[in-house]
């Protein structure tokens, strides 16, 4: 590297202003948008349904043939003992914070909790992760996210696997956190909590019932694969209705309701190839099925995987954290998924992504010419690598 620099110091108030600049920076552009269209009116307030094709918004009442319900989600706190008597963090709160945590204790790890614990590592705070599963990321294969774990714990996060949370309480100005890993009691306590355990639905103040509109148990609003609810009319978009909660699937739902109600299209979810990343240094970019869910599925399969270290260019970068996987059908070669964890994880996977739509097969790839020095380039020795495997 060659280069020395000195101490580094993270002034917060700053990164939060810049932050809501950029935010306010895209609202306003979109509202401006809102309001050059003259036939578009932007009403601001509580909404509730009082029929099938009715709505109050305060003290007005509007009706429509089509309506969209589009209201997102929030965080889903977990029944733990004590944790209404303390001050924690979501995802909104703290992008807040205006003074550095000492520890950031973090439930739950997943993308949220791996993004906020990363970051708040770098900045300075001692960082403990604590998840319910026996590996994070629990729906993501083991080795991948093993090698995502040790570039963490590298860094200084610490992670607590198998705990169950037992309960919290505030002690002398502490967070005292108690949880259990394999019968065993244990505590840790920090600054400051996080809760990043899940997400759930803003549906419940919505009057879903004076619509009739079904929602299943965890009040996710059900839709069909052209996301219209079981009430003609009424169609639901984005995380409301479950599944893959990121807000390229919400821009992809309105193209599908786009398409289908004014360009006459017939779209579909039905088989949607859904690519998505989790924005930790490496990034984990994902599209498709996962070697377990493949497996799972009960298809044969070749797979191939290769370390960054192999890389060329992450290797001049000095970034070799990382792999490559690719999940593929041993029957037809077409690529099934594929996972890329590397410094630009999330755009090397959408490489493969196009691959997958086109319904090309994975060799298309072996006698590409790929740009030298990149890390594309480290595709050519990925799909080398590709071997059939039992079982």
């Amino acid at each position: 590297m060659g280069r020395g620099t000195g101490r580094v110091q993270v002034d917060l108030p700053k990164i939060v202003a810049r932050k809501d600049q950029v935010v306010q920076q895209w609202r306003s552009a979109q509202e401006k948008k809102v309001q050059q269209r003259k036939s578009l009116h932007l009403y601001r307030g509580q909404a509730r349904f009082l029929g099938p094709h009715q709505i109050s918004v305060g003290d007005q009442v509007l009706g429509s043939e089509r309506i969209f319900i589009n209201t997102g989600t929030r965080v889903d706190l977990p029944l733990l003992y004590g944790l209404d008597c303390i001050d924690y963090l979501t995802n909104a709160s703290i992008m807040e914070l205006k003074e550095l945590p000492e520890h950031l204790l973090v439930l739950g790890g997943g993308y949220i909790g791996l993004e906020f614990g990363q970051m708040f590592r770098r900045f300075g705070s001692r960082v403990t992760i604590l998840q319910r599963a026996d590996h994070i990321l629990p729906r993501e294969d083991a080795d991948v996210t093993e090698e995502l774990q040790k570039s963490q714990e590298k860094e200084g996060i610490h992670f607590l696997l198998n705990a169950r949370t037992l309960g919290v309480e505030k002690q002398s100005g502490r967070v005292i956190l108690k949880f259990e890993i394999e019968g065993r009691s244990q505590t840790v306590d920090g600054s400051h909590l996080l809760i990043a355990t899940g997400r759930r639905p803003n549906t419940d103040d919505l009057g879903l019932e004076e619509a009739g509109v079904q929602v299943n148990k965890q009040g996710f609003i059900q839709v069909n694969n052209k996301l219209e609810t079981n009430v003609p009319g009424i169609w639901a978009l984005g995380d409301v209705k479950g599944g893959p909660a990121f807000t390229h699937i919400s821009y992809n739902d309105y193209q599908i309701v786009f398409g289908n109600l004014i360009e006459g299209k017939s779209l579909s979810t039905d088989h949607r190839l859904v690519p998505y990343c989790v924005f930790t240094d490496p990034q984990l970019g994902r599209v498709g099925l996962t070697e377990k869910e493949a497996r799972l599925a009960g298809q044969r399969l070749k797979i191939g995987r290769i370390p960054m270290s192999s890389v060329a260019r992450a290797i001049e970068r000095d970034e070799t954290a990382g792999l490559m996987k690719l999940v593929v059908d041993a029957t037809t070669d077409r690529i099934l998924g594929a996972a890329i964890l590397a410094t630009e994880g999330g755009e090397l996977v959408q490489i493969l992504g196009a691959v997958m739509l086109a319904g090309a097969p994975y060799t298309l790839l072996k006698g590409a010419i790929f740009i030298h020095p990149t890390l594309a380039e480290g595709f050519w020795t990925l799909m080398e690598e590709v071997k059939p495997v039992n079982g």
